[in-house]
């Protein structure tokens, strides 16, 4: 397979620019019946663990697919005989399947060599910043556009914290309102990307609220908004009752004030 055979290559790359880790053999999965790994790195050192890079490829991951396995060691009369770790490769890893790998404990690396392999008191490699080699098709929406933001504010409203949602609950608490294809369409990517859990049935919850902020953040756009400077003395409410007395908020849209003591 084509991917399989770049990502052996870059790989091997990786491993081979660090002489201290000595020389390691790649080879690829021959078996059609076990698919449990693709690839399989491995080094043996004289005195010294042997170690097992087992490594998982996908063309397009998504983290909601992620398979939740941590790096493990084999044990043979008291001392370390072999060390495993799991490791996930695609052609472009995106920071939240980067975060996601972090956090259950798996390695990564993609074609343009940003990689994070680490296994516990053995090795730890880390590189990020190089542009991608794969373009990635679109997310299937856009939390950049006003009305994805009336969708994602309505989750994340402390009001709403812990809340069970369906499609049209959360339809229901976009002001100004949304149609519900829309609403269909955020829930699908904010589910691929594991920020949502639970099935369309029993309706899904919020996972990782601080994460989902962060990833709006990063595709906000502030220059959608008019922005302009005041001083006042005026403070809570009574600065709240005098900004909508101006009809300053078009359309409904949420208006962000930036306030500064003098």
């Amino acid at each position: 397979m084509a991917l399989e055979r770049a990502l052996e290559q870059k790989l091997t790359e990786l491993l081979e620019s660090v002489p201290w880790l000595g020389k390691w053999q790649v080879t690829r999965n021959p078996a059609d019946f076990d698919r449990s790994w693709d690839l399989l790195a491995t080094r043996h050192q004289p005195g010294k663990p042997d170690l097992e890079l087992w490594v998982d490829c996908r063309a397009d991951p998504r983290p909601s697919q992620f398979p939740y396995v941590n790096v493990h060691r084999e044990f043979q009369e008291h001392k370390v005989k072999r060390v495993r770790a799991s490791v996930f490769a695609a052609p472009f890893i995106s920071p939240r399947m980067a975060e996601i790998c972090e956090e259950h404990g798996w390695s990564w690396f993609d074609l343009a060599g940003n990689c994070r392999i680490s296994v516990p008191e053995v090795l730890h490699l880390e590189r990020k910043g190089s542009d991608p080699v794969y373009t990635r098709p679109r997310p299937s929406a856009n939390l950049a556009t006003p009305e994805a933001a009336r969708v994602i504010r309505a989750l994340l409203a402390p009001v709403n914290a812990g809340m069970r949602w369906t499609q049209q609950s959360l339809q229901a608490n976009c002001v100004p309102p949304v149609s519900i294809g829309l609403v269909n369409k955020i829930v699908r990517h904010l589910r691929d990307e594991a920020f949502l859990h639970g099935e369309p049935e029993g309706g899904f919850k919020l996972s990782d609220p601080l994460k989902l902020l962060f990833a709006w953040r990063d595709v906000y756009r502030f220059d959608r908004h008019h922005r302009q400077g005041y001083f006042t003395l005026k403070q809570g409410r009574a600065l709240r009752d005098a900004l909508a007395a101006l009809e300053l908020i078009p359309n409904g849209e949420a208006c962000v004030c930036s306030l500064f003591r003098r």
